[in-house]
């Protein structure tokens, strides 16, 4: 009985060992093909990537949240140190422009010039401190095109200015100054397509730049000298015909 049962276990085994070799030929002949990656940039997931895009612009928003006390509260309150040089120390609080006084002059211009600088702040930043950390790679895997990774980067950067420019407007408000809105769509659109243009160009700084002495020269040297010499603090009559046009 005991080689009985040794036989069967020996014509088993082989049976086993026969069927074996096709079931393997054909698991090795079902294995997926290896194919090419897309290349950065290219759209893998048909039309538009909405998780993606949604999950790196609340990335992008929560990124400056973290520390808003940097990022909202000081640009805010720095935006207001010039409202208060202009008004109170240089003693021209009860001077008129365009009819209307000084401060309130002031007030729009400062407001658009806070949102544009901390537009440009916050975009130059997201790709830069990437490549210098070594974090590059979280916004390059992920599967999302060119397109819709720059309007997450581009749309978090808006998010900030209209929070800076929010603060300063309520800050403004709260000390008295008529910063009542007339023309809803110009405050909206002007103060839109500053802080995307901005925006942009922090983009491409934050490209170009190696270090963060690279972005910092751009704002010290292009950013901050076109803010001031704007027209904030005066009126385009002030300037040369040239310019003026």
């Amino acid at each position: 009985s005991v080689q009985a049962i040794n036989n069967s276990f020996s014509s088993i085994r082989s049976a086993c060992q026969r069927g074996a070799q096709p079931i393997a030929a054909t698991a090795m002949s079902e294995q997926p093909k290896s194919r090419a990656l897309p290349r950065p940039g290219e759209p893998v997931i048909p039309f538009v990537n909405w998780g993606g895009f949604r999950t790196l612009y609340i990335k992008e928003v929560r990124r400056f949240f973290k520390v808003q006390l940097q990022t909202i509260w000081a640009p805010a309150i720095t935006t207001l140190l010039f409202l208060v040089i202009f008004t109170v120390a240089l003693g021209r609080g009860d001077r008129e422009i365009l009819g209307v006084p000084f401060n309130t002059f002031l007030a729009p211009g400062l407001i658009v010039m806070g949102m544009i600088q901390n537009a440009f702040a916050n975009s130059s930043f997201s790709l830069l401190v990437g490549k210098i950390q070594g974090t590059i790679v979280d916004y390059l895997m992920p599967p999302l095109s060119t397109l819709e990774m720059l309007i997450a980067i581009v749309g978090g950067a808006i998010t900030r200015a209209i929070c800076v420019g929010v603060t300063v407007w309520v800050a403004m408000w709260l000390w008295g100054i008529d910063v009542s809105v007339h023309h809803a769509w110009a405050v909206l659109y002007f103060g839109l397509m500053g802080s995307a243009m901005l925006a942009f160009f922090g983009v491409l700084t934050s490209i170009w730049a190696e270090k963060f002495d690279h972005a910092a020269a751009v704002t010290n040297f292009v950013v901050q000298p076109l803010a001031l010499l704007s027209g904030t603090f005066y009126t385009i009559e002030r300037l040369d015909p040239m310019f003026q046009t």
